[in-house]
C-alpha cells in the first residue's frame, strides 16, 4: 500500500491509475501489464479485474517520466489487443484504455501532472490515432471537468457524435472512432474507487441507494455512484474524490441507512485499487470513536520516525511549521491572496474542532457530547479541505500564467489559446468561490460550538469565526477579479449571484455569533 507517510521522499513521484476495458481475458490483461513493467522507473503496484465490469484497473508509480511513457505504451498494447465494437460489460465505456489519470504524489505539481497529460495526449493521439479527452485539472472546457459528462452515450453514443457534433470533437487525435475507442487523460488528486455490495439481487435498489449517495443526485459531496449487477448482488459503485472532505465511513453509513429502507443491509465491501493509509486511519478513528486519537500513536509510524530522525514526537505535540507564510512573503505572485484567505479559513476550521473537543468529555456538557462529534468531525473535513485549497488556488493562477504563454501566432493557435484562457480563468474563480462557500460552513459550525460549547472557549469560537469571516472576504476579492475576464457573461452572472447568496448567510451568521457571544460571555 502506498501510504500518505510515504509521500515525503524528495525525488518526483507520479501515479497512474489507467482503467481497461477488458477482465474476461487474463492474457489480455498480463500483456499490457507486462507493457508496463517494461518500462524502466515504472513500479507496478496493483491490478484489479472485475468480471461483471469486464475492466481491469492498474496501478503503477515512478518519475513523471517513466510514468508517461508506461501508460503510452500501456494504451497502444491495449489498442492492439481490444476491440471495443466486441466489448459488453456493466461499466460506462468510451475506449479499450477508458481513462488515464495522472496523480502528484510526491515532487511534483499538479500543474506538472496536468503537463504530462496533454503530451501524452497529444503523443496518442497522432502516434496512435486515438481520440484523446482531457477531464479534471487537466480540461480544456468547463464540462469537461467531469467524466460522466465526456462518457455520455458511451462508446455506442460517441461513435456517432463524435462526426457531426462540434461539442464532442476532441483535444487530441481524428474525429472518428476507431476499435480502440476514444481515451479519456487527466490529473485529480487521490480518488478511492470503493463497491458496496447489498444483501440482495434487486438491482433497482442500488440504483436508488445510489441516487441518494451520489452528489450529482443531491447526495453527499466528492461522491460518484452507479448501482449495478454485479456477481448475481445489488452493487452501489462509488468513487470517493476527496476522502479528507467525505470519508468512507460517511458514505457507507448513508448506504446502511438506505438500504434498511428497502429491507436489505451491507453484504460485504470492496477495494478497486489502492487506498490511502490515512483514510483507513479515519475510518478506524471513526468507528472506535478515538475522539482523541493521533496518527503517532500508530506503533509502525512511530517506528518508521524513530528510524529516520531518532526518536519521535510526542503523540499531542503540534506539527512542525511549514513554509507557506515564509512562500507567501517571498515577492512572487503565487501562493497570493487566495491561497492566504484559504489558510484563515483553515484555521478558522482548526479552531472550532477545538472548541468541540474541549466540550467532548465534560461531564458539564454531557447533552450536548453527540453534536459536539458531529461538529468536530464535520470542522476536521473542512480544515483539511481548506489546507487543500491553499494549494489549488496557487495552481490555478499558475494555470492561468500557462494559457496565457500559449503560442498565437496562427488562427487555430489562437483559438486554442483563447479556449484554454477561458477555461483555467473559470476554474481560477470557481477554486476561491467553493472556498467562499466553505468559510460560511466553518461560521455556520463556529456559531453551533459559540452556543452549546464549552464556555471556557467561547473566545475561541469568535476567533474562528473571524477568521471565517476574513477567508470568505479574501476569496470573494478573487472571485470578483476573475469573473471580470470571463468572456461566458451568462456563466460571470450565475457566479455572481452565488457569491452574492454566500455573502448574505455569511453577515446573518456573523451577526447572531456576536449576539451569541456577548449573551454567554457577559459581554
Amino acid at each position: 500500500m502506498l501510504g500518505e507517510s510515504q509521500t515525503t521522499m524528495n525525488t518526483s513521484l507520479v501515479e497512474c491509475i489507467p482503467n481497461f476495458s477488458e477482465a474476461r481475458r487474463p492474457e489480455v490483461i498480463e500483456a499490457i501489464a507486462r507493457a508496463v513493467q517494461a518500462v524502466a522507473g515504472a513500479t507496478l503496484l496493483d491490478r484489479h479485474s472485475d468480471l461483471d465490469h469486464n475492466r481491469t484497473v492498474l496501478t503503477f508509480v515512478g518519475s513523471p517520466a517513466s510514468v508517461e511513457e508506461a501508460a503510452f505504451q500501456a494504451i497502444a498494447k491495449a489498442a492492439e489487443l481490444i476491440d471495443m465494437e466486441q466489448h459488453r460489460g456493466e461499466h460506462p465505456r468510451i475506449g479499450a484504455t477508458d481513462v488515464v489519470p495522472f496523480v502528484p504524489i510526491s515532487g511534483i505539481s499538479m500543474q506538472e501532472c496536468v503537463a504530462m497529460a496533454c503530451r501524452l495526449g497529444s503523443r496518442v493521439g497522432e502516434e496512435l490515432g486515438i481520440p484523446i479527452y482531457l477531464y479534471e485539472e487537466a480540461a480544456t472546457r468547463p464540462e469537461r471537468q467531469n467524466l460522466e459528462n465526456i462518457r455520455r452515450g458511451q462508446y455506442e453514443g460517441l461513435k456517432d457524435e463524435i462526426l457531426s457534433d462540434p461539442d464532442r470533437a476532441p483535444d487530441f487525435g481524428p474525429r472518428r472512432l476507431g476499435s480502440a475507442g476514444a481515451t479519456v487523460v487527466g490529473a485529480r488528486h487521490p480518488l478511492i474507487a470503493f463497491n458496496v455490495y447489498l444483501t440482495t439481487h434487486d438491482v433497482d435498489v442500488a440504483r436508488k441507494i445510489a441516487r441518494t449517495v451520489r452528489h450529482s443526485s443531491g447526495g453527499l459531496r466528492n461522491v460518484k455512484g452507479l448501482g449495478l449487477l454485479v456477481e448475481g448482488r445489488a452493487q452501489v459503485s462509488m468513487n470517493l474524490t476527496n476522502y479528507h472532505v467525505t470519508p468512507i465511513t460517511r458514505a457507507v453509513e448513508l448506504i446502511r441507512r438506505e438500504a434498511a429502507r428497502y429491507g436489505t443491509g451491507i453484504h460485504h465491501s470492496e477495494l478497486v485499487g489502492l487506498i490511502p493509509e490515512q483514510a483507513l486511519v479515519e475510518a478506524a478513528q471513526w468507528y472506535l470513536q478515538l475522539d482523541q486519537f493521533d496518527p503517532g500513536q500508530i506503533l509502525e509510524r512511530r517506528l518508521a520516525a524513530a528510524q529516520e530522525s531518532g526518536p519521535a514526537p510526542a503523540p499531542h505535540s503540534p506539527p512542525p511549521p511549514v513554509d507557506f507564510l515564509e512562500s507567501l512573503a517571498a515577492g512572487t505572485a503565487s501562493p497570493g491572496g487566495g491561497s492566504a484567505a484559504a489558510y484563515s479559513g483553515a484555521l478558522a476550521a482548526a479552531l472550532v474542532t477545538m472548541v468541540a473537543r474541549l466540550t467532548i468529555g465534560k461531564k458539564k456538557y454531557a447533552a450536548v457530547e453527540t453534536e459536539m462529534q458531529r461538529l468536530a468531525e464535520q470542522a476536521e473535513a473542512l480544515r483539511l479541505e481548506m489546507q487543500t485549497a491553499v494549494e489549488r488556488d496557487a495552481e490555478a493562477f499558475n494555470a492561468v500564467m500557462v494559457a496565457l504563454r500559449l503560442p498565437k501566432e496562427t488562427p487555430e493557435q489562437q483559438i486554442k489559446r483563447l479556449a484554454a484562457i477561458e477555461a483555467a480563468t473559470l476554474t481560477a474563480t470557481r477554486v476561491p468561490l467553493r472556498t467562499a462557500g466553505q468559510a460560511v460552513e466553518v461560521l455556520a459550525l463556529a456559531r453551533q460550538v459559540a452556543e452549546q460549547g464549552n464556555l471556557n472557549a467561547i473566545s475561541d469560537a469568535g476567533t474562528g469565526a473571524e477568521l471565517a469571516l476574513a477567508a470568505l472576504r479574501g476569496t470573494a476579492l478573487n472571485v470578483r477579479i476573475n469573473l471580470v475576464s470571463l468572456k461566458d457573461r451568462q456563466t460571470a452572472d450565475a457566479l455572481e449571484q452565488e457569491l452574492i447568496v454566500i455573502e448574505g448567510h455569511a453577515e446573518a451568521l456573523i451577526e447572531e455569533i456576536h449576539a451569541i457571544i456577548r449573551q454567554r460571555g457577559g459581554l
